[in-house]
């Protein structure tokens, strides 16, 4: 909004911090979104929509940092991310003994086919693709 002056109310950079954050918003709903879809056609749209947002977050973002109107957090010490690294890994191997653990222990309640390992009944084509 413009006051009479011809001046905004608002600092231009309060005015653009929230379209980038809106942005940065856009490309987590639009790469949910491929992830989701299930037909070819909206997957690659939405593919898209994330590579053309991810674009113009970019170009807003160095616009912005080149006003000085953004400010980049400090940046991380090695050690920290060691640390965060090691703590991931240890989260991993402890989630692994534990699903070792409870598969291990289903004995009889685990799932074993109902038939006998056999050839697929359908011959392969381009039509059908998997991911």
């Amino acid at each position: 909004m413009v006051t009479p002056n011809g001046s905004s109310y608002l600092p231009e950079e309060d005015m653009l911090s929230p379209i980038l954050g809106e942005l940065k918003r856009a490309v987590r709903e639009y790469t949910t979104a491929t992830t989701e879809a299930s037909c070819p056609e909206v997957r690659q749209m939405f593919t898209d929509l994330t590579a053309d947002t991810l674009r113009l977050q970019g170009e807003f973002f160095n616009m912005m940092k080149q006003q000085n109107m953004y400010t980049a957090p400090r940046h991380a010490l090695k050690y920290d991310v060691d640390k965060q690294y090691k703590q991931a890994q240890q989260a991993l191997q402890k989630t692994r003994e534990t699903i070792n653990q409870k598969t291990s222990s289903m004995g009889a309640f685990a799932h074993h086919p109902n038939v006998a390992p056999h050839a697929t009944n359908v011959a392969p084509s381009s039509n059908n693709v998997t991911q």
